[in-house]
């Protein structure tokens, strides 16, 4: 079936369209259009909103009272349809640090569900962690920390059906300069965090093949003007990556800018490290195996620290819009584009090209979600 979006703006791969028409042909896209074909068509009328690819949280360990280590395959399928209330069509069902089976278990079941789920589509796994040290631990157990083993790696790979794209670690474990070679010769990603490594370690992970800072700031060793740390190799390698939680607590404004500013609106992946009280209520939940408050737009373990967020992505894309530190065009890119790019899945996701699923959000002009389609249908309308 052949149909088009009607709307004011088009954030397409490579440039803003204007006014127009986007084709849809059997749920992926087709062209742009400024004028519509001379035959009888369909028209979605989107006037006086914006079309974008659909959102990808590369980054997120639960929604809606469910947790990806909750080892649920019902949960993750609730999780993937409530992130189409957040603009987020396709994420990366991201682990915490536990047991080596739990591990091997929960990444099985992922696998197993992956082409099954009914929302949000997923793309792979992001295991965020075990090999992570305790200064920066956050809200992971430090009882299961250990150094890199790419043994353990390939359990965990081969029980997911080779679906984990992305693996996070600290660059100051034991033999972490091999086994970032290895993996990334396999095709995942590594990502740096939950580390106190200094700036020649973080150096030497990257020159490695390290790619991406888990969320940019937190989880890591800080910017001293002696010892530039992981904060320091954040903001000053080349070609990096960098998550970025921008809901106002993990990040100010002007950190988050910062940040922007050095490594480059194209190098900023927009994340959210939702925990499973995303989307609920306040109250009292569970991040892993820690108990969590949630309260004032926080989630917070009980000594006070930060255990993850309840940020929805469309949020913390239209606030970088807001804080004055990205055009809505950068803004999208950040939470689409680069997240895909920068956890390898830019094949699937991530932009508006032809033959490709047509997944996709509606915009208003300020910046709030007014609706998300899946595969051509609308599936979320605000």
């Amino acid at each position: 079936m052949r149909k088009f979006v009607a709307a004011d703006k088009f954030f397409l791969e490579s440039h803003v369209e204007n006014k127009g028409y986007l084709e849809i042909i059997d749920g992926k896209f087709g062209h742009y259009y400024q004028s519509l074909p001379d035959e009888e068509v369909t028209v979605i009328d989107q006037s006086g909103k914006w079309i974008a690819p659909g959102l990808v949280d590369t980054h997120i360990h639960g929604f809606k009272n469910h947790d990806v280590m909750d080892n649920d395959a019902q949960g993750i399928n609730e999780m993937s349809e409530g992130l189409l209330s957040c603009g987020v069509t396709s994420f990366l069902p991201t682990t915490l640090t536990s047991s080596k089976e739990h591990l091997k278990d929960v990444a099985q079941m992922l696998g197993e569900v992956k082409d099954k789920v009914t929302g949000a589509k997923i793309q792979g796994i992001y295991f965020e962690g075990p090999f992570f040290t305790e200064e920066h631990k956050g809200a992971q157990n430090p009882s299961y920390f250990s150094d890199p083993d790419i043994d353990t790696f390939h359990e965990w790979q081969e029980a997911s059906g080779g679906i984990i794209k992305k693996i996070a670690l600290a660059p100051e474990r034991t033999g972490v300069e091999a086994f970032v070679k290895q993996v990334s010769d396999e095709g995942v990603v590594v990502s740096l965090g939950h580390s106190d490594a200094t700036f020649q370690q973080a150096s030497a992970a990257v020159e490695a093949g390290g790619s991406v800072f888990v969320h940019a700031y937190n989880g890591m060793s800080g910017l001293n003007h002696r010892e530039p740390g992981m904060v320091g190799a954040l903001l000053t390698l080349h070609d990096v990556y960098a998550e970025l939680i921008c809901d106002g607590y993990h990040v100010h404004p002007k950190a988050a800018d910062l940040a922007v500013q050095k490594v480059g609106h194209d190098h900023v992946a927009l994340i959210t490290d939702c925990m499973m009280a995303g989307g609920m209520p306040d109250g009292d939940y569970v991040l892993g195996e820690f108990p969590v408050v949630v309260k004032d737009g926080t989630a917070r373990m009980q000594e006070g620290n930060l255990a993850g967020s309840i940020l929805q992505l469309k949020e913390g894309v239209k606030n970088v819009v807001d804080w004055n530190i990205a055009t809505p065009e950068q803004a999208v890119m950040m939470g689409s584009l680069v997240p895909a790019v920068s956890s390898n899945i830019d094949d699937t996701c991530g932009k508006i090209r032809k033959d490709r699923a047509a997944d996709f959000i509606v915009l208003n002009p300020d910046m709030t979600l007014a609706a998300t389609y899946l595969d051509g249908q609308e599936r979320y309308h605000a």
